[in-house]
């Protein structure tokens, strides 16, 4: 086991040193671990008591597969990665160092024996689509005269169903299912999916405002727009991070300590080009009913400055990556789960 750990570093720390952007430096593998002999043929696997063999856990060795482990590790402890793709980038270091101070851990942004790596296992599963799933998909149009007059803005395939079902780039799940017609899918086809805890849509509250959890009013959202990156602490603990989309050019995200005063599911989004593009509020508008790809997605939780929340998306792929209108953007696989973590009341600190 030792002799493929060592294997696993070795090839790690070559592939993040090939792989990684210029601009960040990318999770890395210890380098400091000494290359180990060529390991002798493995012994056939011994009986147990009962005769029956164990079961051999197999490790991956392929850079992307070890990154795509190294993210969903992250996604699991809500410590977003951003999207999963299996390449090294920004938020994946971000996620790491996040992590390692949220255990009081030299913040290195190097994966070592500190970080539990082997508990995803597998690191892919599969998912069969079912019947049900084909109510999430339909009819989406671009412009919002359309969609308002749309009951519900869903997702327009099941390919985009399942990428953000299970957090992951489009172009990475096609990948994983070469053998797949990935944009023709239909119930009863099995696909390869990253391991991690799905987004089910099924299971997000009606349209309303959610429960307060008055036991979480003491937490501390501090949003950090230069890092792009949303933290949450209980006291001087670190409970989870999440990478977001804040707002840019003359609509930029206000600084400054806020509150929560409501969190509501599944939004009605107005929509209002003058809003978009100064801030103003016009007499013409549109309600856009809620849905995946409703633009504020599936959570709204809004702040005591007019205009102003954390709320989902209808460009996950986006996050991180582009600017907002003033609003903190997040995937709504992270949306969903951070308001359970929150509540009114709460202190929002903008930096």
């Amino acid at each position: 086991m030792r002799f493929l750990v060592a294997i696993l570093l070795l090839l790690c720390t070559r592939g993040f040193a090939q792989e990684s952007p210029a601009s960040e430096p990318a999770p890395a593998f210890r380098s400091d671990v000494p290359a180990p002999a060529p390991p002798p043929p493995a012994p056939a696997p011994a009986s147990d008591p009962d005769g029956e063999p164990p079961v051999a856990k197999a490790i991956p060795v392929a850079v992307r597969d070890v990154t795509t482990q190294l993210q969903i590790f992250l996604d699991q402890q809500l410590f977003g990665p951003g999207k999963i793709d299996g390449a090294p980038g920004e938020f994946v270091t971000k996620a790491l160092k996040r992590y390692q101070r949220s255990r009081g851990l030299p913040e290195t942004g190097v994966v070592d024996e500190n970080i539990p790596l082997d508990s995803v296992f597998p690191v892919y599963a599969h998912y069969t689509i079912q019947p049900g799933d084909l109510k999430f998909v339909g009819d989406l149009p671009r412009n919002p005269p359309e969609q308002a007059k749309k009951k519900y803005l869903p997702y327009s395939s099941l390919l985009e169903f399942l990428t953000e079902r299970y957090h992951c780039a489009p172009e990475f799940l096609i990948k994983l299912n070469k053998d797949k017609k990935m944009y023709s899918l239909k119930p009863g086809d099995e696909v390869r999916v990253p391991n991690v805890e799905p987004f089910k849509l099924e299971e997000v509250p009606p349209a309303g405002l959610m429960p307060e959890l008055p036991q979480y009013v003491a937490r501390v959202i501090t949003v950090n727009r230069a890092e792009k990156l949303l933290d949450l602490h209980e006291g001087d603990r670190l409970l989870c991070t999440v990478p977001i989309t804040p707002g840019g050019g003359n609509l930029q995200t206000p600084a400054g300590n806020w509150k929560l005063v409501g969190i509501a599911a599944m939004p009605t989004f107005r929509w209002d080009k003058s809003v978009l593009m100064t801030g103003k509020r016009s007499t013409t508008y549109y309600n856009l009913p809620p849905g995946p790809r409703n633009p504020v997605g599936v959570v709204w939780a809004g702040l005591n400055k007019p205009g102003i929340g954390i709320h989902g998306t209808n460009s996950p792929q986006t996050i991180g990556r582009a600017a907002s209108h003033g609003c903190m953007r997040v995937a709504n696989w992270d949306a969903i789960r951070l308001c359970k973590m929150i509540t009114k009341g709460m202190t929002v600190v903008i930096k």
